[in-house]
């Protein structure tokens, strides 16, 4: 008679799903595992952890909360590996900032720092089409060009940085900014009393900064696009604090509004991407 293999003792005496659910992360590991692959069948999981049918489906149901499977029912049913959707991690990452007391200079203090880095690391991989989404940007937020209403261009603006950031090949880089890019469009308003002219004024110093950004890149010019969006993002921060910019309400983002992942952010833009900046 085959001999069960050894698991750890805390799954034999507590047999808790998160447990299996951590056991199952280390088996992807070790074996290589990528979006596509399918998990062993849950019977076979039952048979390696020596926990129920329930614990081992409660397990897998964790990890698809948590975006990494998805799960298929019937006798052959069981676990398969995805790539974690970009929404879902950064409503992981809201539930946590929640509770934290974030303003408008925590905003842009670490904007200031990771922006001229995101660009830069942008420069070498930036395509025509790239390149097209970013002029398509521009003429949308420019107010001698736009025919939005001034508010709806800052929000806008945004998509600028949005597409630099899909162009960085440093996934943890682009996944910070992107979540600074959406805190940005969701959740800074501005005060009343803030004029008109005031709101155009940012808008045309903000599409002349990202038309000598995109100049600059075309050249292929590493150093001035880091030097240019420095200098942005220190304007930028000046300008939200003048116009009494300020976070409304606590972090609440809504997961089915986040921004879509490259692919599909120029699928919805067709036949080029959005963009903007704030």
């Amino acid at each position: 008679m085959a001999t069960r293999k050894t698991v750890p003792a805390a799954i034999k005496q507590l047999k808790r799903p998160d447990l299996v659910a951590r056991e199952i992360k280390r088996l992807i590991a070790e074996k290589n595992l990528s979006p596509g692959d399918r998990l062993p069948r849950e019977s076979e999981l039952q048979t390696q952890f020596l926990v129920s049918k329930g614990t081992i489906r409660e397990a897998l149901k964790s990890l698809e909360v948590q975006g990494l499977v998805t799960i298929s029912t019937g006798p052959s049913g069981g676990g398969t590996i995805v790539e974690v959707p970009l929404d879902r991690t950064l409503q992981f990452m809201q539930n946590y900032l929640f509770f934290q007391e974030v303003t408008i200079d925590d905003i842009y203090a670490v904007r200031q720092q990771l922006e001229p880095e995101l660009a830069a690391g942008a420069v070498p991989h930036l395509t025509d089409a790239d390149f097209e989404a970013l002029e398509h940007s521009i003429s949308c937020c420019d107010p001698t060009q736009s025919h939005d209403d001034l508010l709806s261009q800052r929000r806008e603006d945004v998509n600028f940085h949005d597409i630099l950031a899909a162009a960085n090949p440093n996934p943890f880089l682009r996944f910070v900014c992107e979540l600074i890019n959406e805190m940005i469009r969701q959740l800074i308003v501005y005060s009343n009393r803030t004029s008109q002219a005031e709101h155009r004024r940012f808008g045309e110093a903000n599409a002349q900064i990202h038309r000598e950004i995109v100049k600059a890149a075309r050249a292929r010019d590493v150093e001035e696009v880091r030097a240019l969006m420095r200098r942005h993002m220190q304007d930028a921060a000046s300008s939200v604090k003048r116009m009494k910019g300020r976070i409304q309400g606590r972090l609440i983002l809504d997961a089915e509004s986040l921004r879509a992942p490259r692919a599909e952010m120029a699928k919805r833009d067709s036949p080029k991407r959005k963009s903007s900046d704030s």
